[in-house]
């Protein structure tokens, strides 16, 4: 990959401190708690966004939140930039270190506190998966509803800062929806608590603007999150289509018809033939698109929904119809969609792009990322969740040749502009990270990200909590 995202220059100040800053940290946590040798600092060095690479300065991996506290007090008293960090898991660049940063990681933070049945809450550290919080309630028919393809490795204090969705966004919300509560540590030590287990809070909802900080206004700790129950019922169908742009079309009027099944999911040809090779989920094979919709309820209530979602389809030329007919192959057929991610990086590297876009604008934004795509010599396997408009696109290239590279960030970066002039977003879940954050200007005046800089501020005026994250380097106030 090219070297087209820079990073802030190292705080000389700090370097020049490491010995001593890593003997510090050795007085606050127990030896197991601190990596700090460079073999062992090597795993740290990136996240899901592989593209770019940084060695910590050491890494702090606290148990509690005391732990957190006592390392936000000393970072912040010495001016070390600090770098939250979850599973690792982020497709942003938004846990990539720099060399002069802690990494304060959560993975050993990983307990259920609490099971609130009868208010339908869980309390859980933010080291806890994302699935962990379903099989702690599955037993009892509940469930915790944001599903990220990587909910079994991400973490739900990962969710919280990029405010990650899922499959089942659509009739359920994303991380923001479904979060009720959480204790955080400020960048000087302090420890708050935003929300809890009532529906709402008196004064500011500061509770949504944690959600999606990026790891920017403090470090969460525990989340109190909602339960929902199982429904009687569900049933994925599979919808084929001659091309994308029909299955776009489709998928807007479904919206429109005020019809709101539980999912809707896309691929076109590359996506479905990568999935299918990899799960045998029985993907239709001569189709140039698919949908994945499923709906749930009693029988009575899927089977009405569904009858107007054929009829819909219809309509925009749907060439196959396929209900699952049992668990197992309903199960299947999630694999296939979940799996998509991975079964790509069995075939080549890849960029996936995080865009959102209004229902109505599908089918030509679809369109226009073809011609993106082939304007720069690539490849592009489109997953994503289509009710929402949270489109992914995975731009497929060769990571041993820096031109092939550099295609594929120029197409990523022309593929979230046109998102964005569309009337969309530059991200619905991954985060803007490094990834898209010289994008921002695109998407936001100068007064606008003025703005948002001026709230960051006031959590944290020195600017080290994720520091070469979410807004662009040039036009940040001075520290």
């Amino acid at each position: 990959m090219s070297d087209a995202i820079s990073f802030l220059a190292p705080r000389a100040d700090v370097l020049v401190r490491r010995a001593q800053i890593v003997a510090d940290l050795t007085d606050l946590l127990p030896p197991e708690c601190l990596v700090h040798e460079a073999r062992e600092l090597v795993p740290f060095e990136t996240d899901a966004f592989v593209s770019y690479r940084r060695l910590p300065l050491a890494v702090a991996l606290p148990r509690t939140t005391a732990e957190v506290s006592a390392i936000m007090r000393y970072c912040h008293r010495y001016g070390i930039p600090v770098v939250p960090r979850g599973a690792g898991t982020s497709l942003s660049g938004g846990a990539i270190p720099q060399e002069d940063a802690v990494v304060l990681g959560l993975s050993k933070m990983n307990s259920v506190l609490e099971i609130d049945l009868p208010n339908r809450v869980a309390v859980v550290q933010a080291g806890v998966t994302n699935l962990n919080i379903s099989e702690s309630v599955s037993a009892d028919g509940f469930f915790y509803a944001p599903d990220p393809s990587s909910q079994l490795a991400c973490t739900i204090g990962g969710n919280i800062g990029m405010n990650s969705g899922g499959a089942h966004c659509l009739k359920y919300g994303v991380t923001t929806n479904n979060l009720l509560g959480v204790k955080m540590v400020l960048v000087d030590g302090t420890v708050i608590e935003l929300g809890g287990k009532a529906l709402d809070a008196a004064g500011y909802d500061l509770l949504g603007l944690v959600c999606g900080h990026e790891g920017q206004l403090g470090i969460v700790t525990e989340a109190t999150v909602r339960l929902i129950a199982k429904p009687e019922g569900a049933r994925p169908v599979l919808f084929g289509f001659e091309a994308s742009e029909e299955a776009g079309a489709c998928v807007a009027d479904v919206i429109a018809a005020g019809i709101i099944p539980v999912a809707i999911e896309f691929m076109d040809k590359p996506a479905i033939e990568i999935c299918e090779a990899f799960a045998h989920a029985g993907y239709p094979l001569d189709v140039g698109a698919l949908l994945i919709v499923e709906v749930e309820g009693s029988e009575a209530e899927m089977d009405a929904t569904l009858k107007d979602i054929v009829e819909i389809a219809r309509r925009h030329g749907v060439k196959t119809v396929r209900e699952c007919q049992s668990a197992t192959e309903a199960a299947l057929i999630w694999k296939g969609r979940k799996s998509a991610f991975g079964a790509t990086g069995r075939i080549a590297d890849y960029i996936c792009m995080d865009g959102t876009v209004p229902l109505s604008q599908l089918s030509h934004v679809l369109k226009r990322t073809a011609e993106i795509i082939d304007h720069y010599g690539l490849r592009v396997a489109n997953v994503f969740h289509a009710g929402d408009g949270n489109m992914h696109p995975l731009i497929l290239f060769n990571a041993n040749d820096p031109e092939d590279a550099a295609r594929a960030e120029a197409a990523g970066n022309d593929i979230l502009k046109l998102c964005v002039d569309a009337g969309g977003c530059l991200t619905g879940e991954h985060g803007v990270g490094i990834e898209k954050r010289d994008l921002m200007r695109h998407q936001y005046s100068e007064a606008d990200l003025a703005q948002q800089m001026a709230v960051r501020a006031a959590f944290d005026p020195g600017w080290i909590l994720n520091p070469s994250k979410v807004f662009p380097l040039e036009g940040r106030p001075a520290v």
